[in-house]
């Protein structure tokens, strides 16, 4: 299985980016997918989940209202639409995998993209 994450960059606070992580290989539609990030100095943290017939979405509590997972099954992509970034949202972001499960801990993850980079200045 390969994760390939996109869509990173330096922002402004108060913008929006969009990141995408294609899948590669693995089952993508009996595969619960989901965002991960890893701020400097702190240990990875779950921001959103996406069930396999995106039916369920869970988010954590600092990114609720303001982000937003979606995928494509057509194009073995998840998606996250990130709206109101705060210079806290500042991380590393990695895109996960699990067969047949969503997972909100980083121990009970399956599969890892590369991560990539989101800044947000104030």
């Amino acid at each position: 299985v390969q994760l390939q994450a996109s869509g990173g960059g330096s922002v402004q606070a108060g913008d929006s980016l969009r990141l995408s992580c294609v899948a590669s290989g693995g089952t993508f539609t009996r595969s619960g997918m989901g965002w991960f990030r890893q701020a400097p100095g702190k240990e990875r943290e779950f921001v959103a989940v996406i069930g396999w017939s995106a039916d369920s979405t869970y988010y954590a509590d600092s990114v609720k209202g303001r982000f937003t997972i979606s995928r494509d099954n057509a194009k073995n992509t998840v998606y996250l639409e990130m709206n109101s970034l705060k210079p806290e949202d500042t991380a590393v972001y990695y895109c996960s995998m699990n067969h047949l499960a969503i997972a909100t801990r980083r121990q009970s993850v399956d599969y890892w993209g590369q991560g990539t980079l989101v800044t947000v200045s104030s």
